[in-house]
């Protein structure tokens, strides 16, 4: 029996250790920046400097819109950068759409740690990078990839914007993760990103692009999404997986939809 109840302790502590670590490491994970980012803006973009409500200078990169074009505002996943922005837009720029692409804080040389509210609050810099810019709420379209798709709908829900539009977006991060690693709880995930909850209150129309190969951000996540948002445009194509948003169908899409929107 004694030797049971140590044994028990023991598993006991080593389960509370284990729970330390993912708690404490897991944006280490969730947030992995590349090593390798631009260091200078690229051929067709200016390198711009947001100001965060935490006292954050972050760097961007902004090509104006063309005359009577929209400007879009990005969002990259997490383990991307600004070379992946410009491959996961290039559809509507060669459309002379505008493109404002955020960096995340502790991403491309930005000072700061990424989180939630973090990510939160270098999208609303961008969003008053814009306005300062002369560029209305009304003429922004929002495009989230895979973990961008948390800022990009709680910048939609927070601004009257022209459009939001998830690519291979989550419903929640904490779902995201038990279908990764099983046994870790919803409630040792930090960063929720609860877009399923938000998306009903986002007053602006809604597209939803999701593979239906996607293994990562698996397909159930757009199910629930459309479940929280019913009339949203919604599009799955067939055997693509999590790199969707690069590929030249979802460009197509991408541009004809702004393309379209008033």
């Amino acid at each position: 029996m004694r030797i049971l109840v140590q044994l028990l302790l023991g598993l006991f502590v080593f389960a509370l250790v284990v729970a330390a670590l993912l708690y404490t490491q897991q944006r280490r994970m969730i947030f992995p920046a590349p090593h390798d980012y631009p260091r200078a803006a690229l051929p067709g973009f200016r390198l711009v400097h947001t100001e965060t409500e935490d006292g954050l200078r972050l760097m961007a990169f902004y090509r104006p819109a063309a005359p009577g074009k929209k400007t879009i505002l990005f969002f990259h996943g997490n383990g991307d950068n600004m070379r992946g922005a410009i491959e996961a837009t290039r559809g509507p720029a060669a459309a002379g759409h505008g493109l404002m692409l955020v960096e995340y804080r502790g991403y491309g040389g930005n000072p700061g740690s990424p989180g939630e509210a973090g990510v939160y609050r270098d999208g609303a810099a961008a969003m008053r990078w814009l306005g300062a810019a002369g560029i209305a709420p009304h003429d922004v379209v929002v495009v989230g990839n895979s973990i961008g798709s948390g800022p990009a709908t709680e910048i939609a829900l927070r601004h009257e914007v022209a459009a939001l539009m998830l690519v291979s977006g989550f419903s929640d991060l904490p779902s995201v993760v038990r279908r990764q690693v099983p046994f870790v709880p919803r409630w040792l995930v930090r960063d929720r990103f609860d877009n399923g909850a938000k998306l009903a209150r986002v007053k602006a129309p809604v597209f939803l692009m999701h593979g239906d190969a996607d293994t990562l951000v698996t397909p159930d996540n757009l199910d629930r999404l459309v479940q929280a948002r019913r009339d949203a445009t919604v599009a799955r194509l067939a055997g693509v997986g999590h790199e969707l948003a690069y590929t030249a169908p979802a460009q197509a899409l991408l541009t004809k939809w702004v393309d379209g929107l008033r």
